[in-house]
């Protein structure tokens, strides 16, 4: 996995004997824009475009090549631009991204939204140069280290394939993670040390919430590249004074921490649409949902399975506490039969809770909040909808709805500043891990959170665990142990309804493996040696295939 230039020549193979094969046109495509060969994967989503349809499933492929290809010429664009300017959640339509997701028919975005500048515009200054696959000093020694970091992300699960370009994407955020987090911190430490001697307990408080960002307001919807307000060679300035403060010390708050992950995942797998919840369009306001089926009709998700009777008791814990479940309307209905309490604690499966209710429906876990006593979070969706006569859909499906984001959004502030206080006081700088546990703890917290949260339409899971590991590392101490077999990390917290039994569970295997590492202070800053997006398109690029 990982390898493009290995599977474009075998793609490439296929097309010589059907040229038409939208499949394997699709798939070039993906490769060729991964690798930053831009003018032939543009070419190839073109080629998917043009083609006659005879299936639903070569339709969708159609649908998200117009996708791909729009976002193929805003990489072209900004590929010889500083990484700060790689900004899909700020540049790219809110529209453009809903429809993008949901793999909808693009007819309605090119009514509404602007289009990315032709390809010979963009390719002027969008063609990967040769100093970006040179290989300096610096460069190996970050490459050398991110490619054994970036390994520990692997889930040893059925389904869940090694990838070499996602190890090291994981690697490199997790250091560049590491190193803005440092300095945000010795910032930090530096500011309350002062205010220690002076006895400024007040002002101490009111600088910490502003600068670990607990009093900035909640973030909105922004258009830009390919919104109608604005124009295509216009990136968002906003974010970029973001990183440039955060990347100064002066303010970092926890939204910007795992935006690194984000920006690293989204270039590592364009195909991928990686995007914050709240930057898509007004639809959030009714709820975007990610989906993660376990049954999707008779078939076994392979990679989801293992998590069924887990999930399938806990879904029958909630129907005898509440005896309620909200149906396909999201209206409330009870389940008031006598013998129903019976039958739903007899249920062995999707089938024999569906025969009590009688209809699709789902129940939402909760989550229990450190920031308010005594308060629950909206957790995740369990539900359940019957698919033909023999078959379920059985899947949790996160709502991202504004009050929930705001919920979560304060949830994470609070946790963040609780680990900001906890190493920036006297564990601040630390090399024993007994001094090191409640900074450990923390960042089991923060990261339990952030899984419950589920704020990307995709990919909250790896940059979890990718921000768990920069984390780490920011605090001297390096996770050397693998996530063990069956153990899916996300799934762990979302099962559980307060921090606790998920930590409880994590620490067994995770803590032993931790050990005090300052070396990679060492390491070469990884925004100034891969500055630009292409020279990270091409450190992605660049191991022998």
């Amino acid at each position: 996995m990982g390898q493009h230039r290995n599977a474009i020549k075998d793609l490439s193979v296929g097309l010589s004997v059907e040229s038409s094969n939208i499949e394997c046109l699709y798939l070039r495509a993906s490769c060729y824009h991964a690798i930053g060969e831009y003018k032939n994967a543009v070419k190839d989503y073109d080629a998917v475009l043009e083609l006659e349809l005879d299936s639903m499933e070569k339709f969708v492929l159609q649908c998200l090549a117009f996708y791909q290809k729009e976002i193929a010429l805003y990489t072209a664009s900004r590929v010889n631009t500083e990484f700060c300017w790689f900004d899909i959640d700020g540049d790219i339509d809110p529209l453009f991204k809903e429809y993008w997701c949901k793999r909808l028919h693009p007819k309605y975005v090119c009514e509404r939204v602007f289009r990315q500048t032709p390809l010979r515009e963009s390719l002027r200054s969008g063609r990967l140069r040769k100093q970006d696959f040179t290989i300096s000093k610096h460069k190996a020694i970050l490459l050398q280290a991110a490619d054994m970091i970036g390994r520990k992300i692997q889930y040893n699960c059925a389904g869940f394939l090694p990838n070499r370009r996602q190890y090291r994407m994981a690697g490199l955020a997790a250091i560049e993670i590491a190193q803005k987090v440092s300095r945000f911190w010795r910032s930090l430490q530096a500011e309350w040390r002062l205010s220690s001697k002076n006895g400024n307990k007040n002002g101490k408080k009111a600088r910490r919430k502003e600068k670990t960002g607990l009093s900035s307001g909640h973030s909105q919807n922004r258009g830009g590249a390919c919104c109608s307000t604005s124009s295509s060679s216009e990136p968002s300035s906003s974010h970029v004074f973001t990183e440039d403060r955060s990347a100064s010390g002066r303010s970092l708050s926890w939204q910007e921490v795992y935006s690194i992950g984000v920006k690293w995942r989204q270039i590592s797998e364009p195909s991928d649409p990686v995007v914050w919840v709240n930057k898509l369009s007004e639809e959030f306001n009714s709820g975007f949902g990610s989906h993660t089926p376990m049954l999707l009709g008779q078939a076994k998700v392979v990679r989801y399975y293992p998590n069924y009777q887990r999930t399938l008791e806990l879904l029958k814990a909630i129907m005898k506490n509440t005896m309620c479940i909200n149906n396909a309307d999201d209206k409330t209905v009870p389940l008031s039969k006598p013998e129903d309490l019976e039958k739903i604690i007899h249920a062995e499966s999707c089938s024999d809770l569906y025969s009590i209710v009688g209809e699709n429906f789902w129940v939402a876990t909760t989550c229990e909040s450190s920031a308010f006593d005594g308060k629950h979070l909206v957790g995740t969706r369990v539900t359940v909808q019957k698919m033909d006569t023999r078959g379920f859909d059985f899947a949790i499906r996160t709502p991202c709805t504004p009050s929930r984001w705001d919920d979560y959004e304060t949830e994470m502030a609070i946790a963040w500043e609780a680990l900001c206080s906890a190493y920036c006081g006297e564990s601040y700088g630390s090399t024993d891990l007994s001094v090191l546990e409640n900074v450990r703890d923390a960042i089991l917290r923060m990261t339990y959170y952030w899984y419950n949260f589920m704020p990307l339409s995709r990919g909250s899971a790896v940059i979890g665990y990718v921000v768990l590991l920069g984390l780490f590392i920011a605090a001297n101490m390096e996770v050397t142990g693998d996530i063990p077999q069956g153990v899916q990390v996300d799934w762990e917290a979302i099962l559980s309804s307060n921090p606790d039994p998920f930590m409880e569970f994590v620490k067994p295997w995770l803590y032993p493996s931790v050990r005090i590492n300052t070396r990679w202070k060492d390491y070469p800053d990884v925004t100034s040696t891969f500055a630009t997006t292409g020279a990270i398109v091409a450190a992605l690029s660049s191991y022998g295939d």
